[in-house]
């Protein structure tokens, strides 16, 4: 049998706005097929950066991304129209670059990408870490803080930084999460010939501000004794600020395991208490999204805080009265209501929020809140189950269980119609 023939290219249109990647190196970086499209395009869009390192010869008329730049892509692009336009992006356009947001804004049909090799490809070669066992945290625009979800003893990390400042901003997280045994190196000026690496580890980091163009790499080595933040849900209570409106250990692990979080999807977390549920449903993985709802303003902004320690900033807190204030919300995947059961309405508006699919784990205490939660599971079946959890205590000089509170759990899928669901 014959070797398949290769496929042939699909050629972009004459129209499509050409997506060029350039590094550090400039232009002489760049193979010969980006040189001919920008030294042919009529319009050079890019940051001011990307511009200067191209040489008079590339002669279309030179257009510096305003800020902010998103709301600024398609405005800018229809002005051009009609003009041979190439757009400038720092390595691979389509890694956390600006080829998502043409492509999201244009469509991928209307775009021409030619990648330059990556920040993270030339810091894998220069560190001898495979790309594929190696976590890229970016903080260009983003919380420091969204570090911590990635920080686990023994694990590789590359982070993409905002600026000259935060190499010292990760090691200070470091420091106070407990990785400051962490070995730090600061790769600067990837691909150039101004090439540099700053290296110590975040105990001992006293480095200046550098090149503000680096990446970070990060040899995760946690403290003995630190608190241990696992990848599944279950965190340690002590993990939590809270005033003891908090889903404890194992009934959370429990109520996640039904939520069951899935890369992109939004929850609802209704009764946020210490923020425990959302903030866990976030770290199940980085496209997940949560909005919490809670009453009282000091438990909102412990929510804040508690996600902002759990390396889940992006949390949306939300103050006020449900279900008052779940309105105008995104609609949820899944929602789960930890307290306030019992507020007219709620349980409805909840429920009518619901997309068919999505899910509902309610967990109550009281006897009024579980004969609730009986009336609707008669009604939408699903699954009613109790949650008990004991522990060792001393008493005296034995050792003797001490019971907590049952925990009574309704959780249901909808369907386009619901069983018994005739409303």
């Amino acid at each position: 049998m014959s070797p398949a023939s290769p496929l042939p290219a699909v050629p972009a249109p004459a129209s499509a706005v050409s997506v060029v990647g350039i590094g550090a190196d400039g232009w002489a970086g760049l193979p010969e097929t980006a040189r001919a499209v920008l030294l042919d395009a009529e319009v050079l869009i890019g940051g001011e950066r990307q511009l200067g390192l191209l040489p008079p010869e590339c002669g279309g008329r030179r257009v510096p991304w305003p800020s902010p730049l998103r709301p600024a892509v398609q405005p800018l692009l229809a002005a051009h129209a009609g003009s041979r336009t190439a757009v400038l992006a720092s390595g691979d356009p389509m890694f956390y670059g600006i080829g998502r947001a043409l492509t999201e804004e244009l469509g991928a049909d209307a775009l021409r990408v030619l990648p330059h090799p990556s920040s993270v490809s030339y810091a894998c070669a220069r560190l001898g870490w495979p790309v594929e066992d190696t976590e890229t945290v970016t903080l260009v625009g983003r919380p420091t803080a969204r570090l911590t979800r990635a920080l686990h003893d023994g694990r590789r990390l590359l982070v993409l930084s905002a600026d000259a400042t935060t190499p010292a901003a990760v090691a200070a997280l470091l420091r106070d999460r407990g990785f400051g045994p962490s070995r730090i190196r600061v790769l600067e000026q990837l691909g150039s010939e101004a090439e540099d690496c700053l290296d110590g580890t975040a105990d001992a980091w006293e480095h200046p501000p550098g090149d503000p163009l680096n990446v970070i790499a990060v040899d995760c080595r946690s403290t003995p004794g630190a608190l241990r933040l696992g990848a599944v849900p279950g965190l340690p209570d002590e993990a939590y600020e809270h005033d003891g409106q908090l889903t404890k250990r194992h009934v959370r692990a429990a109520t996640l395991g039904v939520l069951a979080p899935a890369p992109g999807e939004l929850l609802w977390d209704v009764g946020g208490g210490s923020g425990s549920i959302a903030a866990e449903w976030m770290r199940a993985h980085p496209s997940c999204r949560a909005v919490t709802v809670e009453r009282d303003p000091e438990r909102a902004r412990r929510i804040a805080r508690n996600a902002d320690r759990l390396g889940v900033p992006g949390l949306r807190v939300v103050t006020g009265r449900a279900p008052d204030a779940l309105a105008g919300l995104p609609v949820p995947d899944a929602v789960f209501i930890g307290g306030g059961l019992t507020a007219p309405g709620l349980l409805d508006a909840c429920w009518e929020a619901l997309p068919p699919g999505g899910r509902l784990v309610a967990n109550t205490v009281t006897l009024e809140s579980e004969a609730l939660l009986a009336e609707w599971y008669k009604r939408l079946g699903g699954q009613l189950v109790r949650l008990a959890v004991a522990h060792a205590v001393p008493v005296g000089t034995f050792t003797g269980w001490r019971q907590a509170m049952p925990v009574t759990q309704w959780s249901v899928q909808k369907t386009s119609h619901a069983p018994g669901d005739d409303r």
